[in-house]
């Protein structure tokens, strides 16, 4: 039995870079789970593809049929269009957050996932509700460290922010 599983994700940063958070949304059946988790210092780039690597991940099986809504055209396009597959090929050689696209391959192969692109803070509920998690969490008090994240300020490279 295959399962299906709409996820809604979004991600946030303050200042991008700046202090960022992802929110998410899993719906399978009449089960709904959040997800939520906010970072010191990252982009908001990298947030809305987490966003969807933490769910991907949270998912319990494998050979799910996904729907990923998401209000990124960067993870939406970069997936639909086939472009990380061509980054790939060329081992991301000038690409960013290579250590997040390596890590979304892993998990995206074990499932049939497609994604849909939706206007962010617009009519959407439950993409509404990806973006208030993901500020929320972006602006709490036990940030994490996004370890993968370099910034090209020299401050950042030294240790000094």
């Amino acid at each position: 039995m295959s399962h299906k599983i709409s996820i809604y994700t979004d991600g946030a940063a303050s200042g991008n870079p700046g202090p960022g958070g992802y929110g998410i949304v899993l719906i399978s059946g009449n089960i709904r789970k959040e997800l939520s988790q906010g970072f010191k210092c990252t982009t908001n780039n990298r947030m809305e593809l987490l966003a969807v690597i933490v769910a991907l991940e949270a998912l319990k099986h494998d050979n799910c049929d996904v729907k990923v809504y998401t209000d990124s055209k960067y993870v939406a396009d970069a997936v639909e269009k086939g472009w990380v597959f061509e980054w790939e090929n060329k081992r991301f050689k000038k690409k960013k957050n290579s250590d997040l696209w390596n890590r979304f391959l892993k998990v995206y192969r074990k499932n049939n996932v497609s994604f849909f692109w939706v206007k962010g803070h617009a009519d959407n509920n439950e993409n509404n509700r990806c973006d208030k998690l993901a500020v929320e969490a972006s602006q709490g008090i036990n940030l994490f460290i996004d370890e993968g994240y370099k910034s090209e300020s020299p401050l950042h490279i030294n240790g000094f922010n």
